[in-house]
């Protein structure tokens, strides 16, 4: 089978695979952008868009033009770009949740193979339970429409560890998340019931840093993203106020994988974790 359609992917990584096969299809027939963009009848800008995946629909009448411009005769790679092409027109049921999920990345998380996340001020959101999610929901103001569909959405999206082949997950976050629960006790003890539930499932690790102690992830949270295929790269996401950064460049990836590792070693061992939640936040 083509490494084109070897998997399964969502919109989201079928646009980015598209982008680098029609990258990979141009460099082949050694073209600039600018010729094929001349060559397909389209400006360089909208040719530059859809290679990059700026243009997040292309049209399939598009990529025809530029298959037709690079060369590529008819037969299964021009019919297998033109499926991905249409396959990434598909929506993800997160598109449902734009005003309360960030789109792209619950697109690259659904597919991912290993997903590591280091969160210091919040539980993980594949980890949260409702009651968490809605005492975190209403200390940002949201209104009860706003938490019904973000409970909603997280619960949908927790649904991958469900899953009959689920990601690896490693999840580092700060005992300062719990600690503020002190004035939701009830909370606190369905997260932490939940955290110990999910750490007896052998693709779930668990590591919590101390509150008092210094770590090196001050700076922010990150999730790292791997997926099946080694052609499809790592993804580095940087949560922001609106959709996120996403980086790819192996140098920036490297950067957040040392300091992922750097996190493992300062936290608690997965063992020592399990056992600080069990003691002292199950303490009556």
């Amino acid at each position: 089978m083509s490494p084109i359609m070897a998997t399964r992917y969502s919109p989201t990584i079928r646009r980015r695979r598209l982008s680098a096969e029609l990258r990979r299809i141009r460099l082949k027939v050694r073209k600039t952008s600018e010729e094929v963009a001349v060559a397909a009848g389209m400006s360089r800008s909208t040719y530059s868009n859809i290679e990059s995946g700026v243009k997040k629909r292309p049209r399939v009448t598009e990529v025809k033009a530029i298959l037709d411009a690079c060369e590529v005769p008819p037969g299964r790679e021009y019919d297998e770009i033109l499926d991905l092409c249409r396959q990434s027109l598909e929506r993800g049921w997160w598109t449902r949740y734009r005003d309360v999920l960030a789109p792209r990345f619950v697109g690259f998380e659904t597919e991912a193979r290993a997903i590591t996340t280091w969160q210091p001020i919040m539980i993980p959101g594949l980890l949260q339970v409702p009651e968490y999610m809605r005492a975190n929901a209403l200390a940002c103001l949201a209104g009860p429409q706003e938490v019904r569909r973000a409970i909603d959405a997280r619960m949908t999206r927790q649904r991958i560890l469900e899953d009959q082949d689920p990601p690896e997950l490693w999840a580092i976050f700060d005992e300062g998340s719990l600690l503020r629960l002190k004035d939701h006790p009830e909370t606190k003890r369905a997260q932490v019931e939940h955290l110990l539930k999910m750490v007896k499932r052998p693709n779930i690790t668990v590591q919590m840093t101390r509150a008092d102690k210094l770590n090196p992830g001050s700076g922010g949270s990150c999730v790292l993203l791997e997926f099946p295929d080694t052609i499809d790269p790592t993804v580095v996401y940087l949560e922001t106020a609106t959709d996120g950064i996403y980086l790819e460049e192996p140098d920036e990836v490297a950067r957040y994988q040392n300091l992922l590792n750097h996190l493992r070693l300062v936290a608690l061992r997965p063992g020592e974790t399990e056992e600080y939640l069990r003691e002292v936040h199950l303490d009556p």
